[in-house]
């Protein structure tokens, strides 16, 4: 039965990917497009998404997974710091990158081999983190 659900996030994922790329979210040019305030096409879908995830956990608040356990969301902490660096940090490797992680996945698979280096700087930004995660405030 466990097995099933991963077939579940497996069609999933694809599903993302394919919307992605058809929504043109993953283009190049649309995310540069964004970063120069030239149209309003990616922070319709950003904000869309935004919308989405707010009534999403909302609707998860205080009830149960699938393996029985009450899902918990903590609230964020108030000092602000945390969030500008991160953000900021984020939003300079997706204006470089031209691509943050979900659409670099997908334009992987939509046949961009360009993006192989962008997913190799994502695995090494995920173990550095992993390296440095004791010592950073949480």
């Amino acid at each position: 039965m466990k097995y099933v659900f991963y077939l579940f996030y497996f069609l999933a994922g694809m599903l993302t990917s394919i919307t992605l790329v058809q929504s043109q979210a993953a283009s190049w040019y649309r995310i540069q497009e964004m970063f120069q305030f030239g149209a309003f096409h990616m922070y319709g879908i950003i904000g869309s998404a935004i919308v989405v995830a707010m009534i999403g956990v909302q609707l998860v608040k205080g009830r149960r997974s699938l393996e029985g356990p009450e899902i918990k969301i903590n609230d964020k902490a108030r000092t602000w710091t945390r969030y500008v660096v991160g953000g900021t940090l984020f939003g300079l490797g997706w204006g470089l990158a031209g691509a943050c992680p979900g659409p670099a996945l997908a334009l992987i698979g939509g046949g961009w081999p360009a993006y192989l280096v962008l997913f190799a700087g994502m695995i090494l930004g995920t173990w550095v983190y992993g390296l440095l995660r004791e010592v950073l405030p949480h």
